[in-house]
């Protein structure tokens, strides 16, 4: 399953949610006829549950969602603090040269000079752009997701090429 956000609180009395997306495209989710819903974001595939999705739209600076059977706020309620998750096939197709954040997680990440910095971890929404989050035993980067410092993904190889050094 390829995490995609998760639910943060009910949006009005109709049962609608506040969603946090992990990602810059939560509209492109529309495009799947439903969500999985868990509240472990570690859980195996059947222990997620799957919600028809109804409606998904901005509203603000967020985004709201909506779920058959879910009708009023104590539904919402219940879904709240909720990850919301796709198989991977049921995800629409990216571009070239874009990714979803699961694809990155346990990807190998090495400098131009080939040294090994450790295994990308998680990333983090720092506004302007997404940072890698590295880690290799008690060594931990944190390295910019933009172009001048992200050489290369191969998700083949199962590997990121970077200009960072060890000592950084």
């Amino acid at each position: 399953m390829i995490i995609l956000g998760r639910i943060v609180a009910p949006f009005g009395v109709q049962g609608w949610v506040k969603i946090h997306p992990f990602g810059d495209d939560p509209l492109s989710w529309k495009k799947m006829p439903q969500w999985w819903l868990s509240p472990d974001d570690t859980a195996e595939a059947p222990a997620w549950k799957a919600y028809k999705l109804t409606g998904c739209r901005a509203h603000g600076k967020g985004w709201i969602a909506a779920f058959e059977g879910v009708a009023d706020r104590n539904g919402a309620e219940a879904l709240t603090r909720q990850y919301i998750a796709a198989p991977r096939e049921a995800m629409p197709a990216t571009d070239s040269n874009e990714y979803y954040w699961g694809d990155l997680i346990g990807l190998q990440v090495e400098n131009e000079a080939g040294e090994a910095l450790g295994t990308v971890t998680s990333l983090l929404s720092a506004g302007a752009h997404d940072v890698l989050q590295i880690a290799d035993g008690e060594d931990e980067h944190l390295v910019p997701f933009v172009a001048a410092y992200v050489l290369d993904v191969d998700l083949a190889e199962k590997r990121i090429r970077v200009v960072w050094q060890k000592d950084w």
